[in-house]
């Protein structure tokens, strides 16, 4: 009898296992990020603020894990190796398929506008759930596809249009705060107190990034009591390595600059301050570090543009079936947490993979003083918290030179723009900030 009860016990054990084991396991959310919480956020983050981050979820604990994944497609508008700005954005890809199990990357290089939608239809019939033009001039033609796919999310990265629809979204990230603690850097760096910026056109997000380069290097000045010249001189494009050497080698040799930056995507500014034995200040991504272009004793530092930080966003938002906010314009203070449990931020200073202050080049830290030191550190802090930016601190005053838009002038010279204090709204950073910062000396 007593057996026959074990018996009995030992079978309805191994039923109620069995139950068990069919019942659905809960979902699961996506590791090291927040859900995006569709249009509200949309809207919030078109308005701008500090810290301001279009997009980010609230803290819901919604567990979400489609049953199908997502496909990320990039159209890179130049080459990715040997290019710091697509470079980034592939990378970018390759972090965002690493982060999640079911979403893959795919990508196609050199993309002019006439080919951006015929390869988007082909990546879409592959199987995109989102296609990012990595430039406006061939972003833009993709917003002619977003009736005919209404549930691909299409993606410009901004330039001065701020063109949106539903499945038509812009991003961009504010690499102008990384730049300015490089013009901390370049500022207290230069001996003979000339600094050069080799350069693409003019064109709001180029004018937008140089400004804030120049107000570091104007404030590294002032804190030094240094009388410190920018040059900026234009390529006419944005990759022309044989131009960009050519006025990289005429800013050291007929302007005397010791310390020498690009808004341009070869390498060839590097190469001329290598061979000229000056200092670099390098862009978009940590070039020694993932690139291992050059070494500290040339690139004091670098900054480095985490566009991860972005499509992790839009891709949040589409895991939890919502609608991904339509204009992201994210900074210092939103983070992502990579496959590897990295907390990145959106830009940050970098160099020979270290961040922060650890980023300056040893061999430059042994010339800057402690006040610009300490005052890096202050102002990465304050940004990262979102208490502290250089485009809301400063005032805006207009050197006369600048871009014409349409219905926007370039102010006369002396003209304040906007007072220190007051901060620009994200649509005048991104759409109408069309005149170089007073002070800037506009080369021919």
């Amino acid at each position: 009898m007593r057996k026959t009860i074990y018996l009995l016990l030992a079978l309805l054990f191994v039923a109620a296992m069995a139950l068990a084991a069919c019942k659905p396991a809960p979902a699961e959310m996506p590791a090291g990020g927040e859900a995006g919480e569709g249009e509200s956020a949309a809207a919030e983050g078109a308005e701008g603020g500090e810290g301001a981050e279009a997009g980010a979820a609230a803290e819901s604990g919604v567990e979400v894990m489609p049953a199908e994944g997502l496909t990320l497609a990039i159209e890179h508008f130049s080459i990715i190796e040997g290019t710091t700005w697509s470079g980034a954005h592939h990378r970018a890809g390759q972090r965002i398929a690493e982060k999640y199990d079911n979403v893959d990357y795919v990508y196609r290089e050199e993309v002019g506008p006439d080919l951006s939608v015929p390869f988007a239809e082909e990546l879409i019939a592959d199987g995109a759930d989102i296609v990012v033009g990595n430039a406006e001039f061939m972003g833009m033609p993709l917003l002619d596809l977003t009736d005919k796919y209404p549930d691909v999310n299409f993606v410009s990265i901004i330039a001065s249009d701020l063109t949106t629809k539903d499945n038509f979204l812009r991003v961009f990230p504010r690499q102008y705060q990384a730049l300015y603690l490089e013009g901390l850097i370049a500022g207290a760096l230069t001996e003979t107190g000339n600094i050069g910026i080799v350069s693409a056109f003019p064109s709001v997000q180029v004018i937008r990034r140089t400004a804030g380069f120049y107000l570091g290097v104007m404030d590294a000045a002032e804190l030094l009591g240094k009388d410190v010249n920018v040059y900026v001189k234009y390529a006419g494009d944005w990759y022309l390595p044989q131009e960009e050497r050519d006025i990289a080698t005429t800013l050291v040799e007929q302007y005397n600059v010791d310390v020498i930056t690009h808004q341009t995507d070869s390498g060839s500014p590097l190469d001329v301050a290598v061979e000229k034995g000056i200092w670099f200040v390098g862009k978009d991504m940590d070039i020694v570090g993932f690139y291992g272009w050059a070494d500290t004793n040339t690139v004091a530092v670098s900054f480095d543009t985490r566009w991860e930080v972005l499509y992790d966003k839009i891709i949040q938002a589409m895991l939890a079936g919502e609608k991904p906010p339509q204009v992201l314009y994210l900074g210092m203070e939103s983070t992502m947490t990579l496959a590897d449990g990295t907390v990145e931020s959106t830009v940050d200073i970098m160099n020979d993979n270290k961040v922060g202050v650890d980023a300056i080049s040893p061999a430059a830290l042994e010339k800057l003083p402690q006040e610009i030191v300490d005052l890096v550190k202050q102002r990465r802090d304050q940004m990262m918290k979102g208490e502290w930016d250089p485009f809301t601190a400063h005032a805006f005053v207009s050197n006369g030179t600048g871009l014409e838009l349409e219905g926007t002038p370039i102010p006369e010279a002396g003209t304040e723009v906007k007072p220190a204090g007051e901060e620009p709204t994200v649509e005048w950073l991104l759409s109408q900030f069309n005149f170089d910062l007073q002070g800037l000396t506009i080369l021919e």
